[in-house]
């Protein structure tokens, strides 16, 4: 009956004439023609990480490359005229009407593929009179306002598979696990039956229904000469998928995040960030409610390259909780840039004495994690044994407010307790995310600057942390370190953190090349007892790097500059840590009196002019932590010119009392 109403109506727009055809035609009021996709979050190829629904729920992506022969397969078998007619087909409809008087069935559709779209666009009727006509109209209307490229977009964006899913790329990425750039003829063969009766050939439901489908469609493509006889017998033998796969969900915390910004470029490696999903998964013990987060990160540009949020996005309990931006306590990972800091002040060198025993800071009173003491040690050993009195005594000396300065230079989102900081910072004493203590530890990687990580555009712009000597010092320290047991001896410069009350567990580590951070325990910060990271976080951080490369890339060799010394070797006011007490309260000690902290200095053409008085000689002075002169008295002296820009000067005197100043210098 169909056949019969589109016939006449067809025939009826002949008699009109082509004035009043041509009238009627443009007077068509078109349904909407942007067609609402899902949003989609793409990894640094390209690839799909993760896709979402349209507000109806339904499973409907924007086409993007379809693989040519389905779009032959298609127009052969349902509309061959199709690039030639403009938008209706007399002649078919009249083969379709003949056929079936003829079969006493529908043996073959009259409705070309642009009207196929009318009546998808629009959900316009085809049993009714009313419903064919409009049809029909909105038809002629699209042929005469849009190219066939646009209207076979439409088909390819809206055809329905069954069910949910609409349109050429979810069906395959549903039925096939794959993008629709290249398919096999039996793929398009059954991708261009299913709209036909998506309802009773989806083949995870009706599997016999959709490969008897399938067949008809492959006997046209080679009657037709789309394929050969061998190509067709070998796509009969492929198997009808019987499930429906599910839509890659990769980097799903990090995929809201891009969503939200109105993004979808990201800088994920799909595969590292797919085998870094198995390694949470495995490694979260099962019934105790724990958490892993990953994140994988190129120092050299800040590009991020696997962000896993936990071990399972909902699956788990506050699975959904991106625990890589939470705010935790670092525990002891701090403590390489309390150290970098020092070595930076001239407070200190690897090779530096410092005293590990009991002490009182006004009331608060530290203990190592073992309740033990280590008496005189050096600066290298307290980091590797992650020490907390010198440690302490380092911040003390600093200041911790220059500890959150240089946080704030790295561009991290630190939350502290309610009054001013105190020196329990420096243990782990204030909120960070494991996004910023990557940052951190990439800056230090980096030689000491830092730069914004980043899932979508690297940044160029960076800040000064560290001196590179410095820095490298810290990771020289760090790639000391013995690695976890069954973990290889690669010198993996890293470090480990357990926060008060064992509630969060770090290890964060790097080469030449890349930055790795693992957080392990609860979502909702509940103590785990027992847990520590060099036993949770550190094995987790070393499979990390392994599934991340088969060898590390080598870390920078020493700059020029650095003091490569023994203790004894040292100026003395460097072979043995000073405190704060010792160091900046005795009224003997020496005093930069020229240039003045914070001042602007024009370069004199020999050097840079300083001055001292005060302390007793002989004077080492530094520049950013690396000696450059001696003064046997106090007065003026011309340094070597230690370069523009920031630096800072300190002077040490015999006592090991010692001074600094910030400059700019021009």
């Amino acid at each position: 009956m169909r056949w019969i109403l589109a016939l006449a109506v067809s025939l009826w727009l002949a008699a009109l004439g082509r004035d009043q055809a041509d009238l009627w035609i443009d007077a068509t009021v078109l349904p909407a023609l942007e067609i609402p996709t899902g949003a989609e979050v793409l990894a640094r190829d390209g690839s799909l990480l993760r896709a979402y629904q349209v507000g109806d729920g339904i499973w409907r992506l924007a086409p993007g490359a379809v693989d040519p022969f389905f779009t032959a397969l298609l127009v052969d078998y349902e509309d061959k005229g199709f690039y030639t007619h403009a938008g209706v087909d007399p002649w078919a409809m009249a083969r379709a009407l003949g056929q079936a008087l003829w079969n006493g069935r529908v043996v073959s559709g009259g409705s070309t593929l642009t009207m196929q779209v009318a009546r998808l666009l629009e959900a316009s009727g085809t049993g009714r009179l009313e419903g064919k006509i409009r049809q029909i109209r909105v038809a002629l209307a699209l042929e005469r306002r849009l190219t066939k490229d646009q209207i076979l977009q439409l088909y390819l964006t809206l055809a329905p598979y069954g069910g949910n899913v609409e349109g050429i790329r979810a069906a395959s990425i549903l039925y096939f696990g794959k993008e629709p750039r290249r398919l096999t003829p039996a793929e398009a063969a059954l991708l261009v039956a299913i709209p036909q009766s998506p309802t009773s050939r989806r083949p995870d439901k009706n599997a016999a229904t959709a490969e008897a489908a399938r067949a008809r469609v492959l006997d046209r493509a080679l009657s037709d000469g789309l394929i050969d006889q061998d190509q067709a017998q070998a796509a009969l033998t492929e198997k009808v998928p019987t499930r429906r796969r599910p839509f890659p969900m990769l980097a799903p915390h990090l995929a809201d995040r891009v969503i939200a910004e109105r993004g979808r470029q990201t800088t994920i490696d799909a595969t590292l960030q797919a085998a870094l999903e198995r390694l949470a998964a495995v490694s979260v013990p099962k019934g105790e409610a724990m958490q892993v987060a990953i994140l994988v990160a190129d120092h050299r540009t800040g590009e991020i390259l696997a962000s896993v949020g936990s071990a399972g996005y909902g699956d788990r309990g506050l699975g959904y909780i991106d625990l890589t931006q939470a705010l935790r306590s670092p525990g002891s990972t701090l403590k390489p840039l309390v150290f970098g800091l020092a070595f930076d002040e001239g407070l200190g060198h690897p090779e530096t004495m410092i005293e590990d025993k009991p002490t009182d800071f006004n009331g608060y009173r530290p203990q190592n994690f073992d309740r033990m003491f280590r008496g005189t040690i050096r600066m290298r050993d307290a980091l590797q044994q992650s020490l907390n009195i010198p440690v302490v005594e380092i911040t003390e000396a600093l200041g911790p407010a220059r500890l959150l300065q240089a946080m704030d230079r790295a561009g991290m989102k630190s939350q502290l307790p309610v009054g001013q900081p105190g020196l329990a910072v420096a243990l782990g004493g204030v909120g960070v995310s494991l996004q910023d203590m990557v940052q951190l530890y990439a800056a230090i990687a980096r030689g000491g600057v830092a730069r914004p990580l980043t899932h979508a555009e690297p940044s160029t712009d960076g800040a000064r942390v560290l001196t590179r000597v410095a820095a490298w010092q810290v990771a020289d320290i760090l790639a000391g370190l013995a690695p976890p047991p069954g973990a290889p001896s690669n010198r993996l410069a890293y470090k480990t953190g357990t926060s008060y009350g064992h509630r969060d567990t770090w290890a964060i580590g790097f080469d030449g090349a890349h930055v790795v951070g693992v957080w392990m325990g609860r979502a909702d910060g509940t103590p785990v007892p027992g847990a520590f990271g060099a036993e949770t976080a550190a094995p987790i951080l070393f499979q990390a790097f392994a599934r991340l490369k088969p060898e590390l890339t080598p870390q920078p060799p020493a700059p020029p500059e650095t003091l490569m010394l023994a203790t004894n070797q040292l100026p003395l006011p460097l072979q043995k840590f000073r405190s704060r007490q010792a160091a900046f309260t005795d009224s003997e000690s020496p005093k930069v009196t020229f240039p003045p902290d914070g001042a602007e200095v024009e370069l004199l053409p020999e050097g840079l002019m300083v001055r001292v008085e005060g302390g007793t000689a002989p004077y080492t002075w530094l520049a950013d932590g690396a000696p450059v002169a001696r003064a046997e008295e106090p007065g003026a002296l011309i340094l070597p010119d230690p370069g523009r820009g920031f630096v800072t000067l300190s002077v040490i005197d015999a006592e090991g009392r010692s001074a600094r100043t910030r400059v700019r210098l021009r």
